[in-house]
């Protein structure tokens, strides 16, 4: 049997490629298409075989596409390119930013699918999802998308919510309240073993647990009190791993990512501090590492000294004494390479040599979860 013929639209540094691998399907990237030079330096790096046209969709011409003859389109854009094409994929995956699914692009997108005669499910997941089919993931990392997948089948999906956007993994519990109407309904996580949930062994059977915010719990950073019982729930979620398992070694490198003295004073009640015994991070973006407010979390490495010590009356103190008490904390930029294993990158995905630490994290901003989208093509093509 033949693989599946796949296109890689708006490919980036190749995260659905990576996927797509990762699915274990038996396929084969026909071709690449990106814009961004320096994106694609890094996809080449990576996928050296594969096709790559340095080219917009709108570059690319009806015999052009037609010839590649393939049989599903990997994307994450927030068009229809497929719509001018001749022949049809059998499968179409896509992934963007949440926001998409009530946008006038989406809304379009959904009425050339049905005018095509695609079968479409629509998802909102992140890869803390730790629940049902998906219990696998359970990735410290808060990166909500939004995913649509879609056959050119006469048969729907058989989890297949009509005018839903589902929150989870389809599985077969999923699927029986989809046919009993009642998909909207909480499922149970299914029951699995510690090998099976691929999680921490220490972590114990309980993936539902969720533990209040002790009393007196202090509000010691510029955060709403449900904001701080989220963060306190989730990384007493024990189906979640900690963060430690996704970090580097600790070398004379590390230094290159200390937050700077004056970063320190001028953003430290904005910044979201995590431990390596954490199971939580806030979405980094492109401007990680440039930027401090609203990027991405910080790591904590003095993982003995107290938060909430170090930040007791800290605005009431001189500035020499404020940059004293924060800088006993040691905190540090999350590196390249560790965003990289948040997002399911694997450790032979690397970047070349040129593509500076900034250059990084903005490639990577701008890229998805793999293990989020080899789940979704799984779902695809089962």
């Amino acid at each position: 049997m033949a693989p599946l013929r796949v296109l890689e639209l708006y490919s980036g540094i190749g995260g659905m490629h990576q996927a797509l691998k990762e699915s274990c399907t038996y396929a084969e990237v026909i071709a690449a298409v990106d814009v961004n030079t320096l994106a694609n330096e890094v996809y080449k790096h990576n996928f050296p075989s594969t096709l790559l046209w340095a080219k917009t969709i709108e570059g690319i011409t009806l015999k052009e596409f037609d010839r590649l003859s393939f049989d599903m389109i990997l994307m994450s854009p927030p068009c229809q390119p497929f719509t001018r094409l001749q022949k049809l994929p059998k499968y179409l995956l896509l992934e963007n930013v949440k926001g998409f699914e009530s946008s006038s692009a989406r809304n379009e997108l959904l009425q050339t699918l049905e005018t095509c005669g695609f079968k479409y499910q629509e998802f909102l997941l992140s890869p803390t999802c730790a629940c049902g089919f998906c219990l696998q993931l359970g990735i410290p990392n808060s990166r909500l998308r939004y995913f649509l997948i879609a056959k050119l089948h006469q048969e729907p999906f058989s989890f297949q919510a009509p005018g839903q956007i589902l929150t989870r993994f389809p599985d077969q519990d999923l699927e029986d309240l989809v046919k009993a109407k009642v998909a909207d309904k909480v499922v149970e996580a299914s029951s699995l073993s510690s090998e099976e949930k691929n999680l921490d062994p220490n972590i114990g059977p309980d993936c539902s647990s969720k533990k209040s915010l002790p009393k007196g719990a202090f509000l010691f950073k510029l955060e709403t009190v449900e904001e701080m019982e989220r963060k306190h729930s989730q990384d007493n979620d024990s189906s979640i791993q900690m963060l430690k398992y996704f970090l580097e070694d600790e070398n004379e490198e590390m230094g290159l990512y200390f937050l700077p003295p004056k970063y320190l004073l001028r953003y430290a009640f904005l910044l979201d501090i995590v431990k390596p015994t954490c199971r939580r991070s806030t979405c980094f973006t492109k401007g990680y590492g440039h930027y401090v407010e609203g990027t991405g979390s910080v790591l904590q490495t003095a993982v003995d000294v107290q938060l909430e010590s170090v930040f007791k009356h800290i605005e009431d103190l001189p500035e020499e004494e404020k940059l004293m008490k924060l800088s006993t904390l040691k905190l540090r930029y999350f590196t390249p390479r560790e965003i990289a294993n948040l997002h399911g990158f694997p450790l032979e995905f690397g970047f070349p040599d040129k593509v500076t630490i900034k250059q990084r994290y903005r490639l990577l901003g701008n890229s998805l979860n793999v293990h989020v989208v080899a789940k979704l093509i799984s779902v695809l093509l089962g």
